[in-house]
């Protein structure tokens, strides 16, 4: 590989890295604001958890206003819940599709994102050593090589080399 397009391969890896990081920081950043609209206008009630699992959970609860309510994307920071399980949430009032179980915040978003980014720069500098000692050694394989061949063919044995000699 010509150090050129080496190098742009690097690059491009440390672009890749750049990337996830800063969707990592843009996870917690939205967890944030989020956070920041419920707080500016919580509503607090009961809510009956119909579904869940590790990243997802599917609640019910009624506004002071009457309306039943199910979030379309569910719950934020979801981690915890049990189908079943009937919950304090915590909820925008003007888009009752923000809602968080009563007491967790943007906080709970920090190590996930954290972990996200770290794992990529893990994967990042791995691929970016990978191709380098690949690179080395196929540099180090192709000088072998021409060094082999600028030694020459060896020639083909001539008439006088078949020759006997006879010691005298």
């Amino acid at each position: 590989m010509s150090p050129v397009i080496l190098r742009r391969v690097q690059k491009t890896l440390l672009v890749i890295g750049l990337i996830v990081t800063v969707l990592s920081a843009c996870i917690v950043v939205a967890a944030y604001r989020n956070d920041a609209a419920i707080d500016a206008n919580k509503g607090t009630v009961m809510a009956d958890i119909v579904s869940a699992d590790r990243l997802h959970a599917v609640a019910y609860f009624q506004t002071p206003d009457g309306q039943i309510v199910s979030p379309r994307l569910g719950l934020l920071y979801p981690t915890e819940l049990g189908t079943g399980q009937r919950i304090s949430v915590e909820y925008d009032t003007t888009n009752p599709d923000l809602a968080r179980p009563a007491g967790r915040d943007w906080t709970l978003s920090i190590i996930p994102a954290a972990s996200v980014a770290v794992i990529g720069w893990i994967v990042v500098v791995a691929l970016m050593l990978l191709i380098a000692e690949g690179n080395r050694r196929w540099v180090r394989w192709s000088q072998r090589r021409a060094a082999a061949d600028d030694d020459g063919p060896r020639p083909e044995p001539g008439p006088a080399d078949e020759r006997e000699t006879v010691d005298a």
